[in-house]
């Protein structure tokens, strides 16, 4: 694997975990109702559930790309599609000034808000779903080793994804409770969706 490569996958994770949704929809929540402290445990708890996802999805990976090329392009181009869908539904939201980000008032308070976080992320279908169509668009079959390459994807994902969530349990309580701030709210899914349409248009028309 490139340095070009975990650049644009790291850039690609970045722009992907700035995207309100429903993990950083927890966090909030949480560091709203409570603490500072408790939006932290749910960031660190969702952190530990990324890196079970990563385990699962090597594994089925690896298998699958070892065993047939053909469903390997698929589940790509599959993926592709899946972050075109995220980016344009960012952008829409941005320019509608649909933010997602509104503390859910179904969240219950926990005791072990950490605990509750691995849970929440381990138990979440989708989150497999996206780390099975997201790491293929990174992986270099020629280069070799596949599975380290994963590996590797997959925990820079999950120390990534866990930094940004830490500043939004830290903000949480400021920014996103303060009215006056959703303009940066808008700004910041805009962008990101901009950045995720690009990266799917690059996936589609790049030959490996």
């Amino acid at each position: 694997m490139d340095l070009q490569t975990l650049f644009l996958f790291a850039l690609a994770s970045i722009s992907l975990n700035l995207v309100p949704g429903p993990d950083v929809i927890y966090i909030v929540s949480n560091a709203m109702r409570g603490k500072m402290r408790s939006g932290i445990q749910a960031a660190l708890g969702l952190g530990v559930g990324y890196m079970g996802h990563t385990f699962a999805a090597v594994l089925g990976l690896s298998t699958l790309i070892l065993n047939s090329a053909l469903l390997f392009s698929v589940v790509k181009y599959l993926g592709a599609a899946y972050l075109l869908y995220l980016g344009i539904s960012s952008i829409r939201n941005s320019l509608n000034g649909k933010s997602r980000l509104i503390a859910a008032e179904s969240i219950s308070q926990s005791s072990n808000v950490f605990k509750q976080g691995v849970i929440v992320s381990i138990l979440n279908p989708k989150v497999g779903l996206f780390f099975l169509s997201f790491l293929p668009q990174f992986i270099d079959v020629q280069a070799g080793n596949v599975t380290m390459q994963l590996m590797i994807l997959g925990c820079v994902f999950s120390v990534l994804a866990t930094v940004i969530n830490l500043l939004y349990a830290m903000l949480g309580s400021f920014v996103f409770g303060n009215p006056k701030m959703s303009g940066y709210t808008k700004a910041i899914e805009g962008v990101s969706g901009g950045l995720l349409v690009a990266l799917s248009a690059k996936i589609a028309l790049t030959q490996r």
